[in-house]
């Protein structure tokens, strides 16, 4: 998984898994998810980034993994 921000584009893209992408949906106002040959999810784009999230979240942006239920 890798999680890139594009200052320039003003965009953010979490890929979640290498392959090609097939076809895009975009559901909602720059909100674009990425589909892979098998409709697999392949990675979520946000545009506008500067106009959802303040730019000092961005500079601490934080991972938290949580447990998942066995």
């Amino acid at each position: 998984m890798k999680l890139t921000v594009d200052k320039e584009a003003d965009a953010l893209y979490l890929k979640l898994k290498e392959g090609h992408i097939a076809h895009t949906k975009e559901v909602g106002d720059g909100i674009i998810l990425d589909f892979g040959d098998k409709d697999e999810l392949i990675g979520i784009e946000i545009l506008w980034l500067s106009d959802r999230v303040p730019s000092e979240a961005l500079a601490n942006l934080n991972i938290e993994l949580a447990e998942v239920a066995k």
